[in-house]
């Protein structure tokens, strides 16, 4: 009976054992997987002066470009076809905004020595090319919703960035943007234009983020400095 027990118990205790180790070796074995998400981001990590730079990071630079390159020339094009002050106010708003932005992500570029986009990406070109062929209160319509759709989703990119980069320059244009990007939502929204029915069922039938590509490969365009706000201030 003694003996009966004995081996009862070496199974229980030998069950045991075997179930902790199932359970500890993928916390062991977890750090050294290659393709999880922490490799991705250490591959894809490069050292700086400022902190580390991310391909998120980079990223984000790249589209802060972009955006002024579409958004500065419809803001421009909207205080000349705009119909109501509202709508012109917005465009005056954008074209403030994404000159005093694309000076600072080139100066964030240069010191970095990232390259950056110099034309706008193809489904910018189409949203320049769909405001261009409206005129009148469509035209109005149009620029109000492409624009406060495309800034939408920019802000989600910009909390995003700012929440987790380690990169000084990056937290401060992260900083700079997301100032302008509500402005901008606010302007274009005090047209009372905005489908906000529509936004929501954008949002709502939206799949999941796509990955982050890859940097792109465009010359550097000429480094700018922050505006001088002395001289702001004199205009």
């Amino acid at each position: 009976m003694r003996l009966r027990t004995v081996n009862g118990t070496g199974l229980i205790v030998a069950g045991l054992v075997a179930t902790l180790a199932a359970l500890i070796f993928p916390l062991w074995s977890y750090e050294d997987r290659s393709g999880t998400a922490l490799d991705r981001l250490r591959a894809d990590t490069v050292s700086t002066d400022f902190g580390p730079l991310s391909a998120l990071d980079r990223d984000f630079i790249s589209k802060v470009r972009l955006a002024g390159l579409w958004e500065l020339p419809a803001g421009q094009q909207a205080e000349e076809r705009g119909t109501t002050e509202a709508v012109r106010t917005a465009g005056e708003h954008l074209v403030e905004g994404h000159t005093f932005l694309d000076a600072r992500v080139r100066e964030v570029a240069t010191r970095l020595g990232l390259a950056l986009p110099s034309r706008p990406n193809r489904q910018q070109r189409d949203w320049l090319a769909e405001l261009s062929g409206a005129r009148g209160g469509t035209y109005d319509e149009k620029f109000a919703n492409v624009l406060r759709r495309a800034h939408g989703k920019v802000f989600s990119v910009v909390a995003e960035v700012r929440a987790n980069t380690r990169n000084s320059l990056v937290r401060a244009l992260a900083d700079d943007a997301n100032t302008t990007v509500l402005d901008h939502i606010k302007v274009l929204e005090a047209t009372g234009l905005v489908d906000f029915d529509g936004l929501a069922r954008d949002a709502a039938t939206t799949g999941p983020a796509e990955p982050v590509a890859p940097s792109p490969t465009f010359p550097l365009p000429p480094a700018a400095s922050r505006p001088n706000p002395a001289t702001e201030s004199e205009r």
